[in-house]
This record gives C-alpha cells, structure tokens and sequence, in this order.
C-alpha cells in the first residue's frame, strides 16, 4: 500500500489483535461483528491522534489503550493466566526517530502495561524492567495500579482448567474477580494457545513506532516470558528502515530476531516492506516451524501485514483513504 506524495499529509496506522487458528466456520455473525467493530475502534482512535498532527508513539499508545481495556483480547483485561493462576503481563514500546525503547515483563498491577513500558523507556535509564521491579517503578511514577482480579475472565479462567487437565498438572485455586460480569461474554473466541495485541505508526513528522502487549500464553509456566517485550523480536522501530509488531508462536520469534529481521531486510537489502514481511514470516519463520504474524509501516508511508496462520485480527488506515479490517486469510 503505497501513501500520499506530500509528507505532511502523510500518516499511517496498522493494528494486530493476535494470530492463530481463526476460521469462518468458528466465528459466529454477532462474534465477528464484534472483533471488526473492536478493530474499526481502535484504528480510527489511532488514527485521530495522527490526522491531528499527534506522534506516532502517542498513537500507539492511545491505540493499545484499548485493546488492553477490551476482554476479547489477551493482553490487560481479559489476559490469560499461567499455570499458577496469575496474570503476568507484558509489552513494549519503541521509538523510531531514536531508538529509545521500553519494556516490561511479569507487571501484575499496572492497568496499562505498555504505558508501564512507555514510561521505562522515556524515565528511566534502562530498556527492560521484569516482575515486583516494573510493579514498584510503576506505583513510583504515579501510573493507575487495579487489583489482580480487575484482568481477570471466566472465559480465560475455562481455558487454563481445561489446558492443566489436558496435561495432567494441578489446578490451583479461583482467583477473585470471576464474578464481575464480562462484556465480552459469548462473543470472545479462543485464538488459540497464544495472542497479542500491537500497533504501528507513521506520523506527519514522518517518524515510526511500535508496540506490543499481551498476557502470553495459557498455562505458561517458570516466568516464561515470549516474544512481546523483547526489542527486536516482538516490537521494533526505526526511521531507516520501519516499524513493526508481532504476534504468535515466542520463542520462534524471539529465536529469528523477527521485527529486526524485517526492518534490516527493509534497509540493507532495499526490499519493500511486504516482501521483507513475507521473506520472515512465510519462509523463515515457517521453515522453523513457528507460527504467528505481523503488522508493519515504513516511513514513505508503505503498509504491510503477513501471517501464516489460518487468521489475524488486523485493521489499518492512512492518511485520505478508508478505515480496512480483516480477520482472515483470503481477506486483502
């Protein structure tokens, strides 16, 4: 997808809200038009903050605000627990004009955690912050903590139930706040045993960002940490070359550097942005066996996204053209 000439007229958006198996057959009418509406929201509220002369990070941000707010996603609200019986959250966030970077990992309290990761990146010395750490340099910078139970579903609860009986390993007790009614009741779908949310920007100062943030997977178990928070694998971004956001299969992604990969094949070899996201995820990351996908935005306004699952939760705009949303893979 190729922007407008002038570059102060210039921006663009791309959303992911996970990859996996998404089939038509799975997806009821009422369940589909609720993932397109969740989208078309979260494009458009990104896309204002662009069209209004805002920065890339801000869109970002305010982007993934809601889908850490919206239980059909895993990330903040509605994330998935470990074996345990937490929720363990991660995200990421960077910037394109100067590399600066944040992340967090394990943040239990902090109602945005890429916010968290925002504020690692830009208050403080250091790029990545991990358990009771991130949740202390939370409360220090003022960020809005909710209990545990605020992020958790009965929904996400089912799943680890059933994931912990299928592999013979122990249920803990309910955690609070199964209760609490859940708007996404009925209408969420199980993506599979993994699922993001992430969102890329190119504003009219013709600067990228990326972010990333998710609950990881079902069941995960010892501090497992994916792919999400870390810099070059789930998120990445530069003016050189492009932004990106991942969603699938961690340890593969961590393993191929995939958002890196992408961006220096944008750089180094020349490549447009689709056929550098096609080379990782359809031949590298396949080849590996990983599964998952991306979303990505240069900074001459080109637009891309590739996944090789049956679907991903994806939604873009740009600078004079329509909101587009897609859930599976036969849709452009």
């Amino acid at each position: 997808m190729t922007m407008p000439n002038d570059p102060a007229q210039t921006w663009a958006i791309a959303v992911h809200g996970g990859a996996g198996t998404i089939e038509r057959a799975q997806l009821r009418p009422e369940q589909e038009a609720a993932y397109r509406a969740a989208l078309t929201r979260v494009v458009e509220t990104g896309a204002a903050v662009l069209e209004q002369g805002g920065s890339a990070l801000d869109a970002v941000e305010a982007a993934i605000h809601l889908l850490e707010e919206d239980p059909l996603f895993n990330s903040g609200r509605g994330a998935v627990f470990t074996a345990e019986g937490r929720i363990e959250l991660d995200a990421s966030i960077m910037d394109g004009a100067t590399l600066a970077a944040g992340a967090v990992a394990g943040v239990t309290r902090t109602r945005s955690p890429l916010s968290l990761a925002r504020a690692v990146m830009e208050r403080s010395p250091h790029v990545m912050m991990v358990g009771a750490g991130a949740d202390a340099f939370s409360v220090s910078q003022g960020l809005e903590q909710v209990e545990p139970s605020y992020f958790a579903t009965q929904r996400r609860w089912r799943s680890l139930e059933n994931f912990l009986k299928a592999h013979d390993l122990p249920v803990p007790a309910k955690p609070g706040g199964l209760d609490r009614p859940d708007p996404a009741k009925g209408l969420a779908h199980d993506e599979g045993k993994h699922g993001t949310v992430g969102v890329v920007a190119l504003d009219t100062a013709g600067n990228v960002a990326a972010g990333t943030s998710t609950g990881g997977t079902t069941g995960k178990q010892w501090g497992r940490v994916g792919d999400s928070p870390i810099i070059g694998a789930g998120t990445y971004a530069s003016n050189g070359a492009c932004a990106v956001s991942a969603t699938g299969s961690g340890e593969y992604f961590i393993r191929l550097t995939v958002a890196r990969d992408i961006a220096a094949l944008v750089e180094l070899k020349g490549m447009s942005l689709q056929a550098a996201a096609d080379e990782v995820v359809q031949n590298k990351l396949t080849a590996l066996g990983g599964d998952g996908g991306i979303i990505a935005v240069a900074p001459d306004g080109q637009l891309a996204w590739s996944f090789n699952t049956s679907g991903m939760y994806r939604g873009r705009a740009s600078a004079g053209g329509p909101v587009s949303v897609g859930i599976y893979k036969d849709e452009t």
